[in-house]
């Protein structure tokens, strides 16, 4: 365990609320897109393990890929079209590739005593391609799990965060993992995104910071995460028409570490991966980022290296990719996520409190027969808020994929009466409203339309220019 002593003393100073201008950031993002295949790289303890997660409790010794060789990563991503990577600085176990100064086991440790960060970004960018770092919130070694996180972890977090921000030049984005995930249960209330979020911008303001939490947060929409992340390999999948820029993960091999059984097993086919993955994807303002897990060596074996160039010679990339409008990000806490709610009227247990519990996956329903309605939020002081979010439960089979609200007014009380500060005809899935800072202790969302339900109707007050 990192000694508390020094967890605030490494901790950096970062400005609070860092506003980010929405025009740059869909520029980022439409530059992210334009890269269109990426390589993971999982590289960790569980290389020499024979497992998914590393066993915490193991000695980094077991750490030994005594020829490592990003030099032929590199050659092999350029041989398939790809135009970046992403490598596992630190998986679930908490093991890290770089000589971090916070304590935490790390290569200085193990029988490869050298900067793994180092050497892969170094011969990344030498080939030309783009460099991104995957990072894990949770870890197991330092016991940053659900419901043990403190100030002095959130410390040592953001310690670790900007050793990878500083020491190893600007990267197009840092992949977060072990968050807020069903199978993490770290929310964002434990450890706030805004806090690391803010961090991140404040480091390298041109890096897109990206976490998957499409578990929580399913859709197209951008809550907590400059770009979209879907775990692909774990069954989740674009929607058709996705307006959000997007990255979907899978593996060449079967899974995301190396096992024994690769050199000789059989890969995803080249045909698969260009024409029912990565072509559709690339229609769909997505990525994809295909792993591919080095060997105890520490370098690719042959039958990936020669998978990855008959791919190259599959696919060749042409012309532009489609254009992405700007989007809201959500970067903030939902203000109305647990406050008392009132409804009009509801169906049968399903009320009010269902569009105010930061759950997509529960919703209130207007009672049957009913063709307008209302729920409310009320909040003990007066609180600031300058976006909404309106989501209508359209993917419940039960309610059904077309939207039922014709239109939809947000209302906040003033003086006693109550005053429209957006609205319109149909939603989109995800419908979201920005305005000047509002301030009221009641907030309603009037809807109207055959029994319409609400799945969030959510309030920030997100920093702006």
């Amino acid at each position: 365990m990192w000694p508390a002593k020094n967890a605030f003393a490494q901790a950096p100073k970062t400005t609070k609320g860092v506003a980010v201008d929405p025009a740059k950031l869909r520029d980022l993002q439409q530059a992210f897109l334009e890269l269109r295949f990426g390589m993971f790289i999982h590289l960790n303890m569980a290389t020499f393990e024979e497992r998914e997660w590393g066993d915490p409790l193991l000695s980094p010794k077991l750490f030994n890929p005594r020829h490592l060789d990003p030099a032929q990563w590199a050659r092999a991503a350029k041989s398939a079209g790809m135009g970046y990577a992403c490598l596992t600085t630190k998986h679930h176990d908490g093991f890290c590739l770089w000589p971090t100064k916070t304590g935490s086991a790390n290569v200085m440790q193990s029988s490869y005593p050298r900067d793994v960060v180092r050497a892969y970004v170094d011969a990344f960018r030498k080939a030309g391609l783009k460099v991104c770092l995957y990072f894990s919130i949770l870890d197991l070694r330092q016991d940053i799990r659900a419901r043990t996180v403190t100030p002095e972890k959130i410390a040592l977090i953001k310690a670790q965060i900007t050793e990878l921000l500083t020491n190893y030049g600007p990267l197009t984005a840092l992949i977060l993992d072990g968050w807020n995930a069903s199978w993490s249960r770290i929310s964002y209330t434990e450890l706030p995104y805004r806090e690391i979020y803010d961090l991140v911008k404040s480091l390298q303001p041109d890096c897109l910071l990206t976490d998957h939490n499409a578990g929580s947060y399913p859709g197209t929409a951008l809550y907590y995460t400059d770009i979209k992340q879907y775990e692909q390999h774990a069954g989740q999948k674009i929607p058709p028409d996705s307006p959000v820029p997007s990255q979907s993960g899978t593996t060449l091999q079967s899974d995301w570490f190396w096992k024994q059984a690769y050199p000789t097993a059989e890969l995803a086919s080249a045909k698969t991966i260009v024409e029912d993955w990565l072509q559709p994807f690339n229609a769909n303002h997505c990525n994809l980022i295909l792993n591919v897990a080095p060997n105890r060596d520490g370098r690719f074996d042959d039958n990936a290296v020669a998978r990855l160039a008959e791919i190259g010679r599959l696919w060749k990339p042409g012309g532009k990719v489609a254009t992405i409008e700007r989007q809201v990000t959500i970067t903030t806490p939902d203000l109305a996520a647990g406050k008392p709610a009132w409804a009009s009227a509801s169906d049968e247990a399903v009320g009010p409190d269902l569009a105010f519990d930061d759950n997509f996956r529960t919703y209130w329903l207007a009672d049957r027969g009913k063709t307008e309605g209302w729920i409310e939020v009320r909040f003990d002081e007066a609180t600031t808020f300058n976006t909404v979010s309106i989501v209508e439960p359209r993917a419940d089979k039960d309610y059904g994929e077309a939207s039922r609200i014709t239109a939809y007014k947000v209302q906040v009380e003033d003086g006693g009466t109550w005053r429209d500060i957006a609205g319109g005809g149909t939603p989109l899935p995800y419908q979201f409203h920005e305005f000047t800072p509002v301030t009221a202790r009641r907030v309603r969302l009037w809807v109207q339309g055959r029994q319409p339900g609400i799945t969030e109707f959510g309030l920030y007050h997100e920093p702006r220019l």
